[in-house]
Formats: C-alpha cells, sequence, structure tokens
C-alpha cells in the first residue's frame, strides 16, 4: 500500500515528460507538441548512432556499488566485447551502467549513454563518449534495440525487468531476430526461471521453447562467446554482394 504522502496532489506539476504525457492535463501540452518531441527525438537518435553497426546494449542495476564484484565483471565484459569490435550501449546513469561504460572507454571501444530524465537526480557517469538525452522511456528504448546485436543483462531492479522483458516481448514476436539475450548471475535470475516454467509455462501462460529465448551464465567467457558467435551466424546468412 502507498503511504498518502508518496501520492502525487492532483495539481502538483508533473516531474516528467512520461508523467506529463501519461497523467498530465491536456493544457500543459497539446497532442501535437508532443507528436514534434517524441519526432525530434528519434530523428536525433537515429543520427547519432547511424554509424553503429554492432553494438552491444549492457543493462543493470544504477545501485551496483562500484566495489562489488558485479560492477568489476560488467568492467570485463564491457572491455572483452568492445575488444571484439562492439559499441556499448548504456542507460548513462550510475551502478552496471557505468560499469560498462568504464569497460568500454579503457579499450577505446564507442561508449554510448541513453540517459532518461527522472523526477530525481541521475547524475551522468563520466564515461560516455557519445550521450544521448531522452524525455520518453519509449524513444529511448528503440536506440536500445534499434543499434544492439546482443542485450547482456546484469542484475537490477524494476528498469532492469522492464527492459528485460520487453527485450524478450520483441524477441519472442519476432521482431528482432538472431538476437541473444544474456542474463550474468545464475544465483540471482535462477529463481526467476524457476517461477517462468514452474507458474507461467505451467498455467500455460507461454510455450516452453519461450525459456530458450534467453540465457543464464556467470562467466564472462561465456558472455563473449554467446554474442560472437550470434554475430557470425547474422553475417552468414547475409546474401552476398
Amino acid at each position: 500500500m502507498t503511504d498518502a504522502q508518496d501520492l502525487r496532489p492532483e495539481d502538483e506539476p508533473a516531474r516528467t515528460a512520461d508523467e506529463e504525457l501519461l497523467v498530465g492535463p491536456p493544457e500543459v501540452a497539446t497532442d501535437p507538441m508532443r507528436l514534434r518531441r517524441m519526432r525530434r527525438e528519434l530523428e536525433v537518435g537515429f543520427a547519432a548512432l547511424a554509424d553503429v553497426e554492432h553494438g552491444v546494449t549492457i543493462f543493470g542495476s544504477a545501485r551496483t556499488h562500484p566495489q562489488d564484484p558485479e560492477y568489476h565483471q560488467a568492467v570485463e565484459v564491457a572491455r572483452r566485447l568492445g575488444r571484439a569490435g562492439y559499441a556499448i550501449i548504456t542507460g548513462g546513469g550510475s551502478g552496471i551502467m557505468a560499469a560498462a561504460n568504464e569497460g568500454a572507454r579503457d579499450v577505446g571501444a564507442l561508449s554510448i549513454g541513453l540517459a532518461i530524465d527522472l523526477p530525481f537526480d541521475e547524475p551522468e557517469n563520466p564515461w560516455i563518449d557519445r550521450p544521448l538525452h531522452f524525455h520518453y522511456f519509449f524513444t529511448r528504448k528503440v536506440m536500445f534495440v534499434r543499434y544492439a546485436s546482443a542485450f547482456v543483462v546484469f542484475p537490477g531492479g524494476f528498469g532492469t525487468l522492464d527492459e528485460l522483458f520487453e527485450a524478450l516481448t520483441l524477441i519472442q514476436t519476432r521482431k528482432i531476430r538472431t538476437f541473444p539475450l544474456v542474463l550474468v548471475g545464475t544465483e540471482y535470475w535462477s529463481p526467476l526461471l524457476t517461477w517462468l516454467r514452474e507458474h507461467v509455462l505451467r498455467r500455460g501462460k507461454i510455450s516452453a521453447s519461450d525459456l530458450d529465448l534467453f540465457t543464464i551464465v556467470d562467466e564472462t567467457d561465456e558472455v563473449v562467446r554467446i554474442v560472437t558467435e550470434a554475430t557470425e551466424r547474422r553475417r552468414a546468412r547475409r546474401p552476398a554482394g
């Protein structure tokens, strides 16, 4: 139950563009104004990332401390993928996002951060070569997918889970193909797999094959192998010429 003091009074101004779009009073902005802003965000994103042929989007908690082993592994995963020729894409914040951008910077790989307007301060991490800022979550999500060859997901909270299930839905519905989705951390992710198998699958809400849409690993070598092999398969399927 949400405490009364956590509820936003109806007359309080919206704190983000997403909030204004979803629940704000219509006089704040007209729909044509919103459409222009959405189009502009997409246009800027497409222009800024047009040269990114192979990227890997890395998700994970903004709350992961730099001393956490998960942070250090995210740095190393990004280093290894960067050396393999991938640009590294994150949400531009702290925690796992900062770790991944740091790893990319360490090896001279393109380090991209897609920041989002939030009602609280979320400082941009200092390891980003190409920062982009978004007002709307959905325009930002387009960039996460459009310029990535794979998703690598470290332990995280609601935002990470949102991005994970968005990716699963896109793969399940074949909006994206030959797209590896790698979850790092068996201890963290195995209970989710158990719940999907014993409750969601058992009740017929998904198919058994849907559980093959992602892979749970612990080792950095496995992350790199899965991503690079998928890229090779994709290249092999391209028509010659």
